[in-house]
């Protein structure tokens, strides 16, 4: 009875043992295989939103255009530093842009070790300041590119870009290329929190 019970008792557990194993080890792997993804996806992401952002801040403090007639006293000249609304974009857009490139470590983490969550948490949060930094920059940029394309007649403010053509190109150029930098922010934030919730 005892070396019956011993029999049926050690191959028992052992089979329940081999059994639970490899499970557990196969839901790591599916886990671990989707959050690499995801981290990968996100790395790719934060490459585009440094191009955009940098090309944004790099349009805006390069915009300046001098029209070719002038008289002897007085030129007549448009760039990005005669509006403050100019200034602060590009130090703003430059500002998201060296951010992008200090979280990328961060990101490689999340590929290395696609099941921490600390510097996921992290991103979060640092994503979610940083696009509200670009898009308040984004949005006063494109008030003034507005009124510099139509003007307003109540307020006697006139449309210069009929005059400074080129100005006007550049400006509102890096304006859309900080609205993809938002855009792209907003997916890797909803990627980040996607991330977070399957852990």
């Amino acid at each position: 009875m005892k070396s019956e019970s011993a029999a049926i008792d050690i191959p028992e557990s052992s089979s329940v043992a081999k059994g639970k194993a490899p499970l557990i080890a196969v839901s790591r792997d599916e886990k671990g295989g989707y959050g690499k993804g995801i981290a990968i996806f996100d790395f790719i992401l934060r490459l585009a939103a440094i191009a955009t952002a940098l090309a944004a801040a790099a349009a805006m403090g390069t915009s300046e255009e001098t029209l070719p007639f002038f008289t002897q006293f007085f030129q007549f000249q448009a760039s990005y530093d005669d509006l403050p609304t100019f200034q602060f974009f590009v130090i703003a857009t430059a500002f998201v842009g060296g951010y992008l490139v200090l979280s990328l470590p961060l990101s490689i983490v999340g590929i290395v070790r696609p099941h921490a969550v600390g510097p996921r948490l992290l991103l979060i949060i640092l994503d979610t300041v940083a696009l509200t930094l670009n898009t308040a920059a984004g949005a006063a940029a494109a008030a003034i590119v507005y009124l510099a394309h139509n003007g307003n007649p109540n307020t006697n403010w006139l449309a210069i870009c009929q005059q400074y053509g080129d100005f006007c190109q550049k400006v509102s150029g890096a304006v859309v290329a900080s609205l993809i930098t938002a855009v792209i922010f907003v997916f890797l934030i909803v990627l980040s929190a996607f991330a977070l919730r399957r852990h």
